[in-house]
């Protein structure tokens, strides 16, 4: 017994001895990091009325933008699918999210979602090319669920591993399949409030439908989260500068990959090789001794494809658009935000490298009072990393702040019954091409599907 006495005497007076030998400077630092950190917290979690504090490493929007689609750190979230209809014959993807996965017990809504149920409704619609399995829309979707709240993810048409059945493709300003899958979901659903979340392409969509409906809109609140708001605006904007056209670079990469999964259609409907053109001309940069040779090869593999170029081969022969700026003019949701009638909220950051701050409708917005527009100073695109580890968005802790409040108070807008509306069919056909790619590039987690 007085053996181990001794032993532990002498290991406490080593540790003494040991930590008597570390430099006092070391001490005050360790101290000062440990305040920073704490402060860091203690303001961070008392963030209020969209007040955002980036995640210090991931500061840049840049750096923000390319996290979250390469180490994003999406939550695990698997759907229950039910494929929709659309009047035109058009097939449209409803991604439930299966909200065992969120709660960890059993729930109703992962077999039958009941008719009679009151819980409100979030239906997501994602941005340009992307579908229910895009990371940001996983951090979205789980987190509403957990909230309490039942999501469904509206798929653009073509996206989330289902054929293009109808001679017609979704585009920026192409807001029949929101009207249609809206006006279904009230009526099967007529006890659940409904909120729609629109990000990107997807709030453009939104707005310009709120714009167009006014009133007469099945939704109870609405929030859209990085709006192009101007399309004539942004493709100036991502065509000036030699970061922005990377962005754009990436974008049409894409927006071709959407077109290979659907190639029958937009060879009949479109110009096929003028969509294809270039694929691979981002192999043709090579080095140059001459300096001013090098930028004109880089020039020239930066601005071979664009989203313009897309939209003239495709997108306006297929919507029947004049020019390509007439279709930007058209489907532009700026126009439309002054005749937006339930309480929508607007989230946009001014350092969104992809969607720029020049194109949002400041005064338009402000007249509005069903508008609430929130303007971070830094963000990115649909990024909004915050806390130390950057493991969340803080858009989403907004989004379902805001709605959760609107919910429960007297501003929440009362929704229209639709006396008509298409059907979705209960055991749908689907082409099993661009849905086995779709089930290969999502590791086959699509949940239980139709």
């Amino acid at each position: 017994m007085d053996d181990d006495c001794c032993d532990a005497s002498a290991a406490y007076g080593l540790l003494l001895r040991a930590l008597s030998s570390i430099p006092p400077s070391h001490y005050l630092a360790l101290s000062v990091l440990g305040s920073v950190l704490f402060l860091y917290n203690f303001l961070e979690c008392r963030v209020v009325h969209g007040r955002y504090l980036a995640t210090p490493w991931l500061s840049s929007p840049h750096i923000q933008t390319v996290f979250l689609n390469f180490c994003g750190n999406p939550p695990n979230v698997s759907y229950r699918r039910q494929i929709f209809h659309a009047s035109d014959g058009g097939t449209i993807a409803l991604d439930w999210v299966n909200t065992s996965d969120v709660s960890g017990g059993s729930s109703s809504m992962d077999e039958s979602f009941c008719r009679d149920d009151g819980t409100p409704i979030a239906v997501v619609v994602p941005g340009l090319t992307s579908d229910s399995f895009s990371p940001y829309l996983k951090h979205l979707a789980f987190h509403t669920a957990r909230s309490g709240w039942n999501v469904v993810v509206s798929n653009h048409r073509g996206l989330g591993g289902v054929s293009v059945t109808s001679d017609c493709f979704y585009n920026a300003g192409w807001t029949e399949d929101l009207r249609d899958v809206l006006n279904f979901l009230n009526q099967q659903y007529p006890k659940a409030p409904l909120f729609a979340i629109g990000t990107s392409i997807g709030a453009n969509i939104l707005v310009k439908y709120l714009g167009e409906d006014g009133e007469n809109v099945p939704l109870a609140g609405a929030v859209a989260v990085c709006n192009p708001w101007d399309l004539l605006i942004g493709d100036r904007f991502i065509n000036r500068k030699l970061v922005q056209k990377l962005y754009d670079r990436a974008l049409t990469i894409g927006l071709q990959g959407y077109a290979q999964l659907h190639e029958p259609q937009y060879t009949r409907l479109a110009d096929w090789e003028g969509i294809k053109k270039g694929r691979l001309q981002g192999f043709l940069c090579f080095p140059c001794p001459i300096k001013s040779a090098n930028k004109r090869v880089l020039r020239y593999f930066i601005t071979s494809r664009s989203i313009r170029d897309f939209d003239n081969y495709a997108t306006c022969l297929v919507g029947k658009f004049e020019t390509a700026d007439t279709y930007y003019r058209r489907c532009s949701s700026a126009a439309y935000v002054g005749n937006v009638s339930v309480p929508l909220l607007c989230i946009s950051a001014l350092d969104d490298p992809v969607c720029t701050r020049e194109a949002i409708p400041w005064d338009e917005c402000r007249a509005n009072k069903n508008v609430v527009l929130v303007t971070p100073k830094h963000g990115g695109h649909l990024a909004f990393f915050e806390g130390m580890t950057g493991s969340s968005l803080w858009w989403v802790r907004a989004v379902i702040e805001y709605l959760h409040v609107l919910h429960s108070s007297k501003y929440m807008h009362v929704k229209k019954v639709q006396a008509s509306f298409p059907r979705s069919a209960p055991e749908p056909s689907i082409d099993q091409g661009p849905l086995r790619q779709h089930k290969q590039r999502n590791g086959g987690r699509n949940g239980d599907r139709a």
